[in-house]
């Protein structure tokens, strides 16, 4: 799941933020491909916890020495951790989810959440919708639906799994939203961290006495908590180097790695209207992000 940055002023190397969202959106696809593989051998917290740590650790080790106490500075404490908390809760399903679905189809229910944010940001944030945005959404759900459709073969507790994943991405992204204006992307990436380390710690404590994962699983754990914090730092860059006119689109590539790389690692083929399901989606999705900002740039 990506984190929501504004964009710079004088962003002005669009291409490297280009190649930098698509080494993002891979991070992205690799952290789900071998949370799979792991959640399917290990219980999620233990997986999650790892991982966590690992994020925590990794953002101590580079940022802590040059940032301080302003590493974990806020001005909205409570709310940046309610934010924290619905990512762990995100982190949570999205375990359960991928232990039980296939990773192409797991994210095409997760992208579910820009449809819904945008519906949601109009009663909660006092945001405008246009009528194409109307239309993309719609457009966008129904490439959900595709997926989802009766006959598809899905697991229907990894479908609840799936959308209890999208309702949390969409709460975060809404709470995203709103910190961005008075919070830092790191200081938030700080407290994600750490709230989620507490969490998936005290719920992986019962599972220590019998699970003993071996040095490779062990240090493939780890490898996607670095993968998802490199993600993440990477997203934020990205944001400084081009506008979010060229960025929000290109989101959608992480549906594109996820399918490929759930093909590659589980040899998994999605079905023809499972494919059309996630091009819709792809497609949807990329044309509303760009309607938003034309949007916000008409005077």
């Amino acid at each position: 799941m990506t984190i929501s940055h504004t964009s710079a002023p004088d962003a002005g190397r669009p291409l490297l933020g280009i190649v930098l969202v698509a080494l993002t959106t891979l991070f992205f696809a690799l952290t789900d491909v071998f949370s799979k593989q792991l959640t399917m051998a290990y219980p999620v917290p233990v997986v999650m916890a790892v991982r966590y740590l690992s994020s925590l650790i990794l953002l101590l080790v580079i940022f802590g020495p040059r940032m301080g106490k302003s590493l974990w500075g806020t001005n909205r404490t409570k709310l940046v951790i309610v934010r924290a908390g619905v990512l762990t809760l995100a982190s949570l399903t999205m375990g359960h989810a991928l232990r039980l679905m296939p990773v192409g189809e797991t994210i095409a229910i997760l992208y579910l959440s820009p449809f819904a944010v945008m519906a949601l940001a109009v009663p909660i944030l006092g945001e405008k919708v246009t009528r194409w945005g109307v239309f993309f959404a719609v457009l966008g759900f129904s490439g959900v639906l595709l997926v989802l459709r009766p006959g598809s073969g899905l697991d229907p507790i990894g479908v609840l799994w799936a959308l209890s994943n999208a309702s949390c991405a969409t709460a975060f992204h809404l709470l995203t939203r709103s910190l961005s204006r008075t919070e830092t992307a790191i200081s938030m990436l700080f407290f994600v961290t750490l709230i989620g380390s507490i969490f998936f710690v005290v719920m992986a404590l019962p599972h220590l006495s019998s699970v003993r994962p071996p040095l490779h699983d062990l240090g493939l754990m780890v490898f996607v908590g670095i993968t998802a914090t490199s993600g993440h730092f990477l997203f934020a860059v990205a944001y400084r180097e081009a506008p979010a006119a060229i960025i929000a689109p290109l989101n959608y590539l992480h549906l594109v790695w996820a399918a490929l790389l759930g093909w590659a690692v589980f040899n998994y083929t999605p079905t023809g209207l499972s494919v059309l399901g996630m091009v819709t989606i792809i497609g949807a999705g990329a044309a509303l992000a760009v309607n938003g900002h034309i949007s916000k740039t008409k005077p």
